[in-house]
């Protein structure tokens, strides 16, 4: 006779994992959430009253293979924090806020341990943007993942009035580039950072003018910039917002330019972290392709009205964002 756990994949196992995960799932609940944990679907109560046009706004990602480092340190508390405020990022860059968020985590085999830290991680990022946990889905997947190896996405599904989408706001030559600073790496780069990193450091070996591991480092959880956007995020001064992740600073910038429009970047005008300078003289990478691969830095773009640089510098400083005026759209 031959079972299912025989195969690999223990049922009992996940739902005993799921159950001490409750308490920190259930966390982030709020009036709108009108579905237990169990349910086929997250079910959310719209807050139609809060909205005279509403957009549904929704991204899905992962954390590349940031999730090697994880498994290298066997920490697994701050990977979903990452997932989460990546998301949240993403969808805030069209002017939404995020409403819920939904996960996917998959394994070789399950480490009730490894799964809590990761939920754990999660609802603490959703607490933190102000969304739900809603639902997610748990697979084991012996065969397919090696051992106890596991992969992560995640979608957040949020909302903006029709008219305030920052897509219907026009970007025009002359408008202030402001950086906001980023945590580290966040969550892109990682592959060209462990082949550089990883053949010249030990992953617990403390890194000069950091006292801190190459681990803890690179670990560094990826920024949320909601909190520091929202008090201007309706303001008609502010033409857009670029996130930066994979394809750098230019890429990610120009994605959100009308036809004829360029960004013009001043490179100095910011200190590059530390840690990119490591990657970029030990592997010898060409300066054109760190600036494809990591955000150099920043990790956040706001593109605002050259008339208002004050206004939005101002509310910056208040809310205690490190910044740094970068270019201009020329």
């Amino acid at each position: 006779m031959t079972t299912y756990k025989d195969a690999g994949v223990d049922i009992d196992l996940a739902n005993k994992s799921l159950d001490s995960a409750k308490k920190h799932i259930k966390s982030t609940f709020n009036k709108n959430t009108i579905s237990d944990l169990g349910a086929f679907g997250g079910c959310y109560l719209f807050p139609k009253d809060e909205y005279s046009d509403p957009v549904l706004i929704s991204s899905t990602d992962g954390v590349g293979t940031k999730l090697k480092i994880a498994f290298l340190t066997n920490r697994h508390d701050t990977i979903g924090q990452c997932l989460v405020n990546h998301c949240v990022n993403d969808i805030l860059v069209l002017g939404a806020k995020p409403l819920f968020f939904l996960d996917y985590f998959a394994a070789g085999k399950l480490n009730s341990a490894t799964f809590n830290d990761v939920i754990a991680g999660m609802s603490k990022a959703c607490k933190e943007n102000k969304c739900v946990l809603i639902a997610g889905e748990t697979a084991e997947m012996p065969g397919f993942y090696n051992g106890e190896d596991y992969d992560l996405s995640g979608t957040v599904v949020g909302v903006a009035n029709k008219q305030d989408m920052l897509s219907n706001r026009k970007i025009k030559k002359g408008d202030i580039l402001i950086g906001l600073h980023s945590t580290g790496l966040h969550t892109n780069g990682y592959s060209l950072a462990r082949k550089v990193l990883l053949n010249n450091y030990s992953i617990d070996d403390i890194i000069n003018d950091f006292d801190k591991t190459l681990g803890e480092i690179l670990l560094s959880i990826h920024k949320s910039y909601l909190h520091s956007i929202l008090p201007i995020l309706d303001m008609p001064w502010l033409h857009g917002l670029s996130h930066i992740t994979g394809g750098g600073i230019i890429e990610n910038t120009t994605r959100i330019l009308p036809p004829g429009q360029q960004i013009k970047i001043d490179w100095k005008s910011w200190e590059t972290p530390p840690i990119f300078d490591i990657i970029e003289n030990l592997g010898s990478v060409p300066k054109d392709d760190m600036r494809r691969s990591f955000n150099m830095g920043i990790g956040m773009i706001l593109v605002v009205d050259k008339t208002n640089i004050n206004d939005a510098i101002s509310s910056l400083k208040k809310s205690k964002e490190n910044y740094t005026v970068i270019g201009e759209i020329v």
